[in-house]
């Protein structure tokens, strides 16, 4: 039964299109002279209306109660994708009849002349029907065929009936499907009338001035509709394993880096950190160069002319690295590779705060690169960073600083490997044993920052710096169980992983 709530505003009735009007008017004024709409399917087809139309009208006036409407239900078929070929094409069997010449044709040759599909099953009912004789030479055993399943499939499509048997054979060669057709048989309602009056919404102050207002219809309130329900953000688990993170760096002391400027100049990303100008990361292949604005506008002359110097010629006991430095590479813009643009940022502020003072710094924020995209890479990601600015440190603090950081992550079986880096010496990967899959998984890497990067800066000669750094995404997806990062972070991203992700602890934080 079709069911609607009185009352309830239905959206459109008011603004219906010319289709619609001119079926509303069909089936009101056809009510008008006689008793029922028996068939709304062939009331539709009489009038030359759409059905769909006509169905969305009797709903519409149903709901007003300008007539009652009673469900009407018919199993049809209709024709499958393969059912629709064949009914223009013809059936596998005429076609494979047709292929064969009256002199016979070898299988092979055959094969070549049709598809694989109409091959495999025209011969199969070929060979049923005793139509050819196969083997490796098929030939006709009868002139002429009836193709009597592109008749049937065509009677089917133009909506006339064929017999059990012929629908039986048609199913079970799956070229017709069953389909349920729903119509209405309809009546006058008790609000019937031959044309529909508009019920209005509002009483505006022209219906006042002209009068009209005593012969208006107003809608009914449905006191009882419910509103559109509100839904609230969700925290994606990024930003949840993020924010646990944040947490241990504060407390032990650290301070947060402002890493709001995606944007940094190669001279901050890369020439202050003591990186050639000809390392391969500089290239357009693993990073991305703005086209503009292409180049930065002002940096600290004192201080790259001191960075210039180290790299050609050396100093702070190093020997640099001997080429020309050129300022106009220094200058161009690009999307920061890694925070630590940011860190350098930051220790040249503080170098030049007199006294100096230790500091403790940490990052959580994207980085860019042009990496090529898979289930492990992206070329946008998040970044952990953290840095000690330090009198006398070793690399045995470092060591110590990061099995405290990471046993409060739940990693406490950490091991370290030599690695080179151009910023750092020495330089660590870092290394954890990851209990799920019975072996040592790289988690991230560490270092000292060299006297090359901070010496030029004009941090006192006894200062060091010890920073480490790991991805936000690999820890996210061990908790999560998360193998591929495209599920994860981007536009593919599921959002029911977002509005149902639950909260995973890290470690003993």
């Amino acid at each position: 039964m079709l069911r609607t709530q009185p009352g309830r505003r239905r959206e459109g009735v008011l603004s219906v299109s010319a289709e619609a009007e001119m079926a509303e008017e069909a089936i009101l004024g056809f009510l008008q002279t006689r008793e029922e709409i028996a068939d709304s399917g062939e009331f539709a087809a009489a009038h030359g209306l759409d059905h769909s139309e006509v169905v969305n009208v009797i709903k519409s006036l149903h709901g007003f109660r300008y007539v009652d409407a009673q469900d009407i239900k018919r199993e049809t078929w209709v024709l499958t994708e393969e059912g629709k070929k064949y009914a223009d094409v013809g059936s596998p069997e005429v076609q494979l009849f047709l292929a064969v010449p009256p002199e016979g044709i070898s299988r092979e040759e055959l094969q070549k002349r049709l598809d694989p599909s109409v091959f495999k099953i025209g011969s199969a009912q070929a060979g049923k029907n005793k139509w050819v004789e196969m083997g490796k030479h098929i030939s006709r055993k009868v002139q002429h065929v009836d193709d009597k399943v592109k008749d049937m499939l065509t009677r089917i499509k133009d909506g006339q009936g064929i017999d059990a048997d012929s629908i039986k054979a048609l199913k079970a060669r799956k070229l017709i499907t069953p389909q349920t057709w729903k119509g209405y048989s309809v009546k006058r309602g008790p609000n019937y009338a031959p044309k529909r009056k508009k019920a209005a919404t509002d009483l505006t102050r022209e219906n006042l001035q002209r009068g009209d207002w005593r012969d208006l219809e107003f809608k009914e309130y449905n006191f009882s509709a419910k509103g559109p329900p509100s839904e609230g953000g969700h925290v994606h688990p990024l930003l949840k394993v993020r924010q646990q993170l944040k947490n241990i760096f504060l407390y032990m002391g650290f301070e947060e880096m402002p890493t709001n400027n995606y944007v940094e100049s190669s001279f901050w990303n890369f020439d202050a950190l003591f990186q050639p100008q000809q390392h391969p990361a500089r290239d357009s292949h693993d990073t991305f160069f703005l086209k503009a604005p292409s180049t930065t506008r002002e940096l600290p002359e004192d201080y790259v002319e001191r960075v210039k110097r180290v790299h050609e010629l050396g100093g702070y006991q190093s020997r640099g690295y001997g080429y020309e430095w050129k300022r106009d590479e220094a200058n161009k813009n690009l999307l920061r590779t890694h925070t630590t643009a940011v860190s350098t940022r930051m220790l040249y502020l503080l170098a030049q705060k007199k006294p100096f003072e230790p500091k403790k710094y940490f990052s959580i924020d994207r980085v860019f690169r042009n990496e090529a995209v898979d289930r492990t890479h992206l070329a946008e990601f998040h970044q952990i960073e953290g840095l000690i600015c330090d009198r006398g440190l070793t690399l045995g603090d470092l060591i110590g600083v990061l099995h405290d950081f990471f046993s409060r992550i739940g990693m406490s079986k950490l091991r370290f490997k030599p690695a080179y880096n151009p910023y750092t010496e020495p330089s660590m990967e870092i290394f954890s044993y990851h209990e799920g899959l019975g072996k040592w998984v790289e988690i991230g890497n560490s270092g000292m920052f060299r006297p090359e990067m901070l010496l030029p800066m004009g941090l006192p000669e006894d200062v060091r710096v010890i920073a480490w750094g790991l991805s936000l995404e690999r820890p996210t997806m061990i908790l999560y169980g998360i193998d591929n990062i495209r599920d994860l972070f981007g536009h593919k991203v599921d959002l029911g992983l977002i509005k149902k992700n639950p909260i995973c602890r890290l470690g003993n934080n």
